[in-house]
């Protein structure tokens, strides 16, 4: 089996030049470089994944070029089906942090957030206690708290659209809500979302969320039936996301990408993308800027 080597930045600072290149195929005694993106993204053949300090050096690289490198099979590249998680990943907010502003209670719910996201607490009960915080609070805030705070991660459109062009079949599958899903959803172009519903009451959130509660579980579980349901071997998944909720999903995917991750995540990823925005993705199958759909 061949392998390639991808090497992606931030498409807003393309920091790869001709020399950057020589040196790192020299690290990893790579050939047959590839442009994909002028400055921004290329791919390298290998024989094998690097030895350790071989692999080491050209982190090092990385690290003070400011660039990802990823070693993946060169067999089925080109993913089926990609499935995300939302918050932090397709969108670059914790929508129930943004919430919390409304309640007073930003504080204390982000930290639980940072936490649960580290996997240092249950995801279910930190829901639980986060959404009670939330009772009392008019349901206009959650248009409000979408059409004032919450935003796009950049290339995120590009990664879907692109993949929907492609025949993939594309799910947002997210522990966050499905008010926010949907609309993100809207925007960007994903074909079927999954979330947990806050429960509201005459216009008001109660504090509570319905269950079952969408968490670890269930986004490897979603992963695995849409795959089933679409007849697409798991081989051909990609799923990407940055919590410790998403590992399971990120584990079982043909390429789970941890997306700007927490250190325990990116440490299991398959892949791991720390400069390059979402159409990082895109370059990880090797599809070339000239195929992106906007």
């Amino acid at each position: 089996m061949t392998y390639i080597l991808s090497i992606v930045a931030n498409p807003e600072k393309p920091a790869i030049d001709s020399s950057l290149l020589d040196r790192l195929a020299d690290i990893v005694k790579g050939s047959g470089v590839r442009e994909l993106a002028a400055g921004a993204a290329y791919d390298m053949g290998v024989a094998e994944p690097p030895e350790k300090e071989a692999f080491n050096n050209a982190a090092d690289l990385a690290r003070q070029a400011g660039f990802d490198f990823n070693i993946t099979p060169a067999d089925a590249r080109r993913k089926k089906l990609l499935i995300a998680d939302m918050d932090s990943t397709i969108i670059e907010q914790e929508c129930i942090d943004e919430l919390a502003e409304y309640a007073g209670k930003r504080e204390e719910i982000s930290e639980i957030t940072d936490r649960a996201m580290r996997g240092e607490l249950d995801f279910e009960a930190a829901l639980k206690e986060r959404v009670a915080m939330l009772k009392g609070l008019s349901a206009d805030v959650l248009a409000e708290t979408f059409e004032k705070r919450i935003t796009l991660t950049p290339g995120a459109r590009t990664l879907v659209q692109t993949m929907n062009e492609a025949g993939a079949v594309t799910a947002l599958v997210s522990g966050g809500f499905t008010f926010f899903t949907s609309l993100v959803a809207e925007h960007t172009g994903f074909q079927s979302t999954q979330g947990n519903e806050l429960l509201i009451e005459d216009n008001v959130l109660t504090g509570m969320v319905r269950e079952p509660i969408l968490g670890r579980a269930a986004k490897e579980d979603a992963l695995v039936r849409i795959a089933a349901e679409n007849e697409i071997d798991l081989r051909h998944t990609m799923a990407v996301g940055d919590g410790a909720n998403d590992l399971s999903m990120l584990g079982r995917a043909g390429l789970g990408v941890a997306f700007h991750a927490k250190s325990a995540v990116a440490k299991a990823a398959h892949a791991r993308i720390n400069h390059g925005d979402l159409t990082a993705l895109l370059y990880l199958q090797g599809i070339p800027q000239s195929e992106f759909i906007d």
